[in-house]
């Protein structure tokens, strides 16, 4: 299992986890209550419920380098292409706009 806090803007507006069943993204309960929170994406609205996919959902996805520069970030961080948890992980930290992405390092159980 892998984790994230996404940023927007300065304000710890949610989770992001990878598990074996795919991807949950859950807004922050107190990001909810500020006045001016902002949605992440137009396709993920303001709520408490859970959003759930079996794939990394499209705008997340998009904040991953494409092209030459997806090359470096890959073989820059030992990642493979297919792998966009890690990618995500490994390169949008410091994303150009409002959100950032934050890895929480968690411990596998085994």
């Amino acid at each position: 299992m892998r984790q994230a806090i996404v940023y927007i803007s300065g304000l710890l507006a949610g989770h992001l986890t990878e598990d074996e069943s795919g991807y949950i993204f859950t807004y922050d309960a107190k990001y909810l209550n500020v006045r001016a929170a902002t949605p992440v994406s137009l396709t993920m609205p303001l709520r408490a419920r859970p959003y759930y996919n079996t794939t990394l959902f499209p705008f997340f996805d998009g904040l991953i380098p494409e092209g030459w520069l997806l090359d470096i970030a890959a073989k820059t961080c030992r990642i493979e292409p297919k792998d966009r948890m890690g990618l995500l992980l490994a390169c949008c930290k410091n994303c150009v706009g409002a959100v950032s992405i934050i890895p929480v390092n968690t411990r596998q159980n085994g």
